[in-house]
């Protein structure tokens, strides 16, 4: 089996270029949905960060909302810079080991289902979490700055403005796109029109079935 990180920044695209995969073949998890899950009321993970961020974060069933998670973690727009790197630093030492062993156990899970299979990873923050030696291949998806602008807009129905700031406030918590690319095996440019896309999808679709075929 193949193991396979899909990452890249803010709004790049990946979960349209993840879905692109699962049509060749792949098996994909969305490490967003395993924190969901671990996330629920009840779960170890979901006690940690209510008692971290507080019953502030909380929609009145008691679930998280992920909305007022995410200020609490980012910081409003009003906070200060240097409060954002600590907060998110917080949530992501209460997340990061939780969501890792899960990754781990489906990854584990897809090789005894099938030897051969290509396993995908999408993640935000594989890099950030020191989680890159979990994969055998990293993808990268890249895309301009005013369209990863536009599709955050759109997505959280802001004005391009306010868009543009928060996407700025949330990049910095990244790693710099360039060392993002400086660390992939493959990089899908995400910025021009659909076909574009998937022809560059379908090419390293083409290698990374071959390389997981070729496992023993």
């Amino acid at each position: 089996m193949l193991k396979v990180g899909l990452t890249g920044g803010i709004a790049s695209g990946k979960s349209a270029v993840g879905e692109m995969f699962i049509a060749l073949g792949a098996r994909l998890v969305q490490a967003d949905r395993i924190a969901h899950e671990l996330m629920r009321p009840g779960q170890p993970v979901y006690n940690e960060v209510v008692r971290h961020f507080g019953g502030g974060i909380l929609n009145p069933d008691l679930s998280v909302n992920r909305v007022r998670l995410a200020e609490a973690a980012f910081g409003s727009a009003q906070s200060a810079p240097s409060r954002i790197p600590s907060r998110i630093e917080e949530l992501n030492r209460i997340v990061h080991p939780a969501v890792l062993r899960s990754q781990e156990e489906w990854m584990a899970e897809m090789g005894r289902q099938d030897p051969h299979a290509v396993a995908i990873v999408e993640a935000a923050l594989i890099l950030e979490a020191g989680a890159a030696k979990q994969f055998d291949r990293l993808i990268v998806v890249t895309c301009s700055d005013e369209q990863r602008v536009a599709r955050f807009a759109a997505r959280q129905k802001l004005a391009l403005d306010a868009a543009r700031k928060e996407v700025a406030r949330r990049m910095a918590a990244q790693l710099p796109e360039a060392e993002k690319i400086k660390a992939a095996d493959h990089v899908v440019d995400n910025s021009g029109v659909l076909d574009q896309t998937q022809e560059q999808v379908r090419q390293v679709w083409e290698k990374l079935r071959a390389e997981a075929t070729a496992k023993r």
